[in-house]
């Protein structure tokens, strides 16, 4: 896919239009740093920076757009009250603005919605209605609610305002003056990447803009290619986890996107990893998806200067804790062990210490005597261990047999 920067069509939002709405944002919201990083530059074998979006108070661009939208309201409107619909990032950065401008808020989440994301948005002052299974079922009830108190509803991404506010991350990028080859945008329904490629775009042409999405998801992909939308299942990017693109979105992103790439689950968890572990910065799913498609494609970006939008850190700790211990395991740092022990008084004891010794650290046990098809006076022990990489394990397997007990790894794709 070749992106078209002739601009064929009158586009909805323009250069200006996001120009405005920087100057309407200055000290209003972070002007968040632009860093690149030496490790991830090495890895990837291209120059790469970060456009650290997760530093927002929200955590998350789309206090921008939430802003600017906010901010066009007239008198009459801002008294009525705005409604929006969110499980994440939206319902903040709508909450959170409009108690600034001191604009009664009503959002909108399913009833599954994490507490924690509940909580924050409250916290904002703004009412939160739990309504629905899903987001469809809660966009039905914020719009029953919206005619019924008369509230100005607040789309997430198909809207002027929200793009031209969402376009201000690719202006900063521009002024900041670095010469990139590649600008790559996380994609759910386009408000971020269609307002940052129309701010590139007008001064930059030369600079590929490309959206990512997880292949669960791939609606704008699917948009820009005339194919039905498909997408559906779990993903560990939900912020990016859209059916369908905006009607306005989607147009500026046929027009201006170079290309839309389509990334796996394994790669944004590998990519959550590697900014906690290298970056030391928290990233949510769809913040790291940029990072899942240049090691996804390293063929496509070697030897290029590459502009990565981590768009937000609003990550579930759990989750993320799941993450790490996860990448651990692929990477045979962390490994299960099954054990032959005699079952007498001491043998687990003495087991623990030849682990010690080997320098392993036990995370977990579990102790079967019953459910193996084993010997009535012995026991099999299986320990997740701690080590250092995959001969590290093999060591400590050889360090047991060594000393009179049998063991064996198991269920690690990385050491079978």
């Amino acid at each position: 896919m070749t992106g078209r920067t002739s601009r064929s069509l009158e586009m909805t939002v323009s250069y200006h239009d996001i120009v405005r709405a920087s100057r309407l944002l200055e000290g209003i919201v972070a002007r968040t740093p632009l860093v690149k990083s030496q490790t991830l530059s090495k890895i990837c074998q291209a120059d790469v920076y970060l456009k650290l979006e997760n530093l927002q108070y929200t955590a998350s661009f789309k206090e921008r757009g939430a802003y600017v939208k906010l901010a066009s309201l007239t008198p009459e409107e801002r008294a009525c009250g705005v409604i929006a619909v969110s499980a994440g990032n939206h319902a903040q950065g709508v909450a959170y603005n409009a108690k600034r401008l001191g604009i009664p808020a009503t959002i909108v989440m399913p009833e599954n919605t994490p507490y924690t994301k509940v909580r924050h948005t409250r916290s904002h002052g703004a009412e939160v209605v739990l309504k629905g299974a899903v987001l469809a079922d809660s966009m039905q009830a914020a719009q029953e609610i919206q005619q019924e108190r008369g509230l100005t509803f607040v789309h997430p991404f198909d809207d002027e305002h929200i793009i031209a506010g969402q376009g201000t991350v690719g202006l900063e990028i521009l002024n900041d003056g670095a010469d990139f080859d590649t600008v790559i945008v996380p994609v759910g329904g386009g408000g971020l990447a269609s307002g940052i490629a129309t701010a590139i775009k007008a001064r930059r042409p030369d600079i590929d803009v490309i959206g990512v999405e997880t292949r669960l998801y791939p609606s704008m992909y699917e948009g820009i290619h005339d194919k039905e939308f498909s997408g559906g299942g779990v993903t560990i990017a939900e912020g990016i986890a859209v059916k369908q693109p905006g009607g306005k979105t989607l147009e500026i992103c046929r027009e201006l996107l170079d290309d839309v790439l389509l990334v796996e689950e394994s790669a944004i968890e590998r990519a959550i990893q590697m900014l906690i572990e290298i970056e030391k910065t928290v990233v949510e799913g769809a913040g790291a998806a940029p990072l899942a498609a240049l090691l996804d494609h390293p063929e496509r970006f070697s030897g290029k200067k590459v502009c990565l939008i981590i768009s937000g850190g609003n990550i579930d700790s759990r989750l993320l804790a799941q993450v790490l211990m996860r990448g651990m395991a692929r990477e045979g740092r962390l490994v299960r062990i099954r054990i032959e022990i005699p079952d007498v008084p001491g043998a687990l004891a003495r087991i623990s210490t030849l682990i010690g010794n080997a320098e392993a650290n036990i995370i977990e046990v579990y102790h079967q005597r019953y459910f193996y098809d084993i010997p009535a006076k012995q026991t099999d022990v299986d320990m997740v261990l701690e080590v250092r990489d995959t001969t590290h394990a093999l060591q400590v397997v050889d360090y047991l047999k060594e000393n009179g007990y049998g063991g064996r790894l198991l269920g690690n794709t990385s050491l079978d």
